[in-house]
């Protein structure tokens, strides 16, 4: 087996501590944030000169982390947040919740807006696009109790 599970997932913002406290508010823990810099850290990314500070977020089931990057050097190249869903690259992170409704409010309130509507899929999932700081697209998703695996499932 090549791959054992996906490590981090990395967003770039411009301002660190607002998407701190949105992704703190979703549920993720703050692991550390450093400055990153280096001559080693430009072999790396192929961006030679970066001077970066990184926030490390951990889901809470311990199973993946973001990566929240804040480029001081060099000058930020292209700017992909507004692009819709079918613009070609990575473009958002879908999170599992278990509550949409109380996350979409406490979300709300650090400026996250819904992209259209909260659907609800086939009666097994309430799925939606939303929009955080910086234009951040995310995915919500919740699995609807009827729905949700049993032990005899696992």
């Amino acid at each position: 087996m090549a791959v054992k599970r996906i490590d981090n997932v990395g967003i770039v913002v411009e301002d660190l501590d607002a998407a701190i406290e949105f992704f703190s508010e979703l549920g993720l823990t703050l692991e550390g944030r450093m400055p990153i810099e280096g001559e080693w850290a430009g072999r790396v990314t192929g961006v030679r000169g970066q001077r970066v500070e990184v926030a490390m977020m951990r889901t809470p089931d311990d199973h993946c982390r973001i990566e929240l990057s804040r480029f001081h050097a060099p000058a930020i190249a292209s700017d992909h947040r507004t692009a819709p869903v079918n613009s070609l690259g990575y473009l958002r992170v879908m999170f599992a919740v278990d509550d949409l409704d109380d996350t979409l409010s406490r979300l709300g309130k650090l400026g996250a807006t819904v992209v259209d509507e909260v659907v609800d899929y086939q009666d097994v999932y309430r799925l939606c696009y939303i929009r955080g700081p910086e234009g951040i697209l995310l995915g919500l998703a919740q699995q609807l109790e009827h729905h949700a695996p049993s032990s005899v499932d696992a």
